[in-house]
């Protein structure tokens, strides 16, 4: 295992169930992250944060002024600038010892088995249905653990999977429209319900990887900040 940076991940290795060990893993650990939009931005930057050890990160869009209401690692400095790029260099600058790789383009599903096999965990921040069931089939075809959210106005949603236990379309349905959130661009988004769900994801491919806590395995967390509510559902 890697030296671990005591002073860096103090209080994360203090963490009841982490430790050094926990931290080590993380160090050791590889994640990718498909979307560098609400979700996957701030995903990615606490998983960089944490210290694990290789982030992917994938994204063919630029950024946009409307990006800015929920987008926090992007600012008017960087419009029209490639999300990826511009994420990488915001992850590289808070934690110079992780690898972050680059993926400047569309994950399609002919792609996706060849980068996943490389990667521990597979988190969907994308905002279309679509691609979240590509995720999950791509990743259940090769037994690769996953977690997928989504945000629409101010509710969201999340759920983890790994082998042997409910997948996405075991809970949403095989086909895009079942999962009932729409983009961004159509559905709109209060800022707050995004950076929750993409903590979440954050916070499952930790467990995943440390071994402390227990993962969404069969189980969608849900909640709505109109009223301030939130459940968990098993399946």
């Amino acid at each position: 295992m890697k030296q671990v940076d005591s002073i860096r991940y103090s209080r994360l290795a203090a963490v009841e169930g982490m430790g050094d060990e926990g931290v080590a893993r993380l160090n050791e650990g590889k994640v990718f992250v498909i979307g560098c939009g609400a979700l996957g931005s701030l995903c990615a930057m606490y998983l960089a944060a944490s210290g694990v050890g290789t982030v992917g990160i994938a994204d063919f869009d630029t950024i946009d002024i409307s990006n800015l209401q929920r987008q926090l690692f992007f600012d008017e400095m960087t419009l029209g600038q490639p999300k990826c790029a511009v994420l990488a260099s915001k992850m590289r600058a808070i934690n110079s010892g992780i690898r972050v790789v680059e993926c400047p383009g569309m994950i399609n599903e002919k792609m996706a088995a060849g980068i996943f096999a490389g990667y521990d965990f597979i988190i969907d921040g994308s905002d279309n249905p679509a691609t979240k069931l590509m995720t999950a089939r791509v990743c259940e075809s090769i037994d690769k653990p996953y977690c997928i959210g989504g945000v629409r106005e101010m509710s969201g949603q999340a759920m983890s999977w790994s082998p042997g236990h409910a997948g996405y379309a075991e809970i949403f349905g095989d086909t895009a429209p079942c999962s009932g959130f729409t983009p961004c661009s159509v559905g709109g988004v209060l800022g707050p319900a995004a950076g929750i769900v993409a903590s979440v994801q954050a916070a499952e491919a930790l467990k995943y990887l440390s071994g402390a806590g227990q993962n969404l395995f069969d189980r969608l967390l849900t909640f709505d900040l109109r009223d301030t509510a939130a459940q968990v559902l098993g399946f």
